[in-house]
């Protein structure tokens, strides 16, 4: 067995120590902001399935997103709450691309790979969301990472024009 698949196996019992360790975590985390930029991914296996690897160019993200679902309603008696909750929820985004979309709007130079779940409690789910930075040299030579059809044809153009001024000034 492989170390991934006993990281996956531990992820899926989550034995004592580890939801000791959560629980801490969690305390940390909700005094945090929303969206928190992280060194190294939590759920390793999570994140090698989506591509990540450990080098110039990834970024990993722990993004917070509120729980409860499109319902409430917006309260029509009394006084308005400062915090209606009403908004942030969209009909058919699941909280996961709702925290990819967040990840977006705070790092819009950045393409997102893909996100999953580490950790909820009672008010919030938190997810981290790898991207990547398709202007990075490294992620240029790097013919394992697909990136979509329009991106790597705006990469293209910039590292052409590139290549053009540079042999006009030799």
């Amino acid at each position: 067995m492989g170390v991934y698949t006993l990281l996956e196996k531990l992820w899926r019992k989550k034995p004592e120590e580890l939801r000791a360790l959560m629980r801490q975590r969690l305390i940390r985390w909700r005094k945090q902001p929303a969206v928190v930029r992280v060194r190294k991914p939590l759920r390793l296996d999570k994140a090698r399935k989506l591509g990540y690897k450990a080098k110039q160019g990834f970024v990993v993200l722990r993004v917070r997103v509120r729980r409860g679902g499109f319902q409430k309603p917006r309260p029509r008696a009394g006084r308005r709450p400062k915090a209606l909750g009403v908004i942030k929820h969209k009909v058919n985004v699941s909280m996961k691309e709702e925290a990819i979309h967040r990840a977006q709007k705070r790092y819009p130079n950045l393409y997102p790979v893909g996100a999953y779940w580490i950790a909820e409690d009672g008010l919030y789910k938190w997810y981290e969301v790898i991207m990547v930075d398709p202007h990075h040299p490294a992620i240029l030579n790097n013919e394992e990472l697909e990136l979509p059809d329009p991106l790597l044809r705006r990469v293209e153009k910039h590292s052409k024009k590139g290549k053009k001024k540079q042999k006009g000034t030799e």
